[in-house]
């Protein structure tokens, strides 16, 4: 339980340090009832501070709280106390004997020290390590109050009180909001630049482009626009039919030669059907019959 105490601690001086300004040495205000119980339950006040706030720190007790000491320095183990006092740093807290011969009371001491001008706010930044209740309860409504007392010679310090947790929740969250513009403002310089770059990369490129087509063109005399040219006129064909015409000449292949030419001119011939070899040899049998006959006939 120990070890989780200490933790929780020291996890609380680190969020009193990152929301309200709290740095080594804290300065510690004590009262005169905590330097008395110090005593009496043989506790070494600074170090147990130290422990505690884990930390360097600063005793420190006002004008009032000691004149309390001296007035009961004739009880048993005020002395001591007294000891333990006069090593503390004094605090001037503007009480003088003078004007008040009776020291004010804890509570209105604490709380001209604390917060002076009552805008509940913890201007020079006080662990305050008080015995009284009422001194407590009165510091807990000041924003980033740390408070210590001592309960059955265990030295404890008490959580973050809801006014102090909800300050520090709007500082985080006014931190997170700034962050948030940060970033999204640099995002949008980053894309634009980004952007830009591109730009000027296309550029380049299609100028580079540009400078290669130019380069690869041929120089010479130009054609006619063929937009502008006439069209040329295509000849009409004439019927084969119509009278006073003179007749096609018909076409022949470029590579025709004379022979050719007068094989054209003259008469097909009438190709010769040729049969087959059996009536072919029975029809000339029966022709030199009627040959002979023939010729028998002349001799006659």
């Amino acid at each position: 339980m120990r070890g989780k105490r200490s933790k929780q601690y020291r996890k609380l001086m680190e969020q009193f340090s990152m929301a309200f300004g709290f740095r080594e040495p804290y300065q510690v205000l004590v009262d005169a009832e905590m330097v008395q119980d110090s005593c009496k339950f043989k506790m070494e006040l600074e170090p147990a501070l130290q422990r505690t706030v884990h930390g360097k720190v600063k005793p420190m007790i006002t004008q009032c709280e000691i004149r309390k000491l001296y007035a009961k320095k004739n009880e048993p183990g005020v002395s001591e106390a007294i000891e333990v006092a006069k090593t503390c740093e004094r605090r001037r807290c503007g009480h003088h004997p003078d004007e008040y011969p009776e020291p004010l009371s804890t509570l209105e001491c604490m709380q001209s020290v604390v917060d002076p001008k009552d805008q509940g706010e913890n201007k020079h930044r006080y662990v305050v390590a008080s015995q009284s209740q009422e001194v407590r309860r009165m510091l807990r409504i000041v924003r980033g109050v740390p408070l210590i007392y001592i309960k059955r010679s265990v030295m404890i310090l008490e959580p973050m009180s809801d006014e102090s947790a909800a300050t520090r929740a709007r500082e985080e969250k006014s931190k997170f909001r700034a962050e948030i513009k940060a970033t999204l403002g640099k995002r949008k310089r980053e894309e634009k630049d980004d952007n830009d770059k591109e730009d000027e990369k296309d550029l380049g490129q299609a100028k580079a482009e540009e400078k290669a087509k130019k380069k690869k063109k041929q120089r010479g005399p130009k054609g006619p626009n063929p937009l502008s040219m006439k069209k040329a006129k295509k000849p009409q064909a004439t019927t084969a039919g119509t009278a006073g015409a003179p007749p096609r000449p018909s076409k022949q292949p470029e590579n025709a030669r004379p022979e050719d030419e007068a094989r054209t001119d003259a008469p097909a011939k009438r190709k010769r059907r040729r049969k087959n070899k059996a009536s072919g040899a029975g029809d000339g049998a029966d022709g030199a019959a009627g040959a002979d006959a023939a010729d028998d006939g002349s001799a006659d």
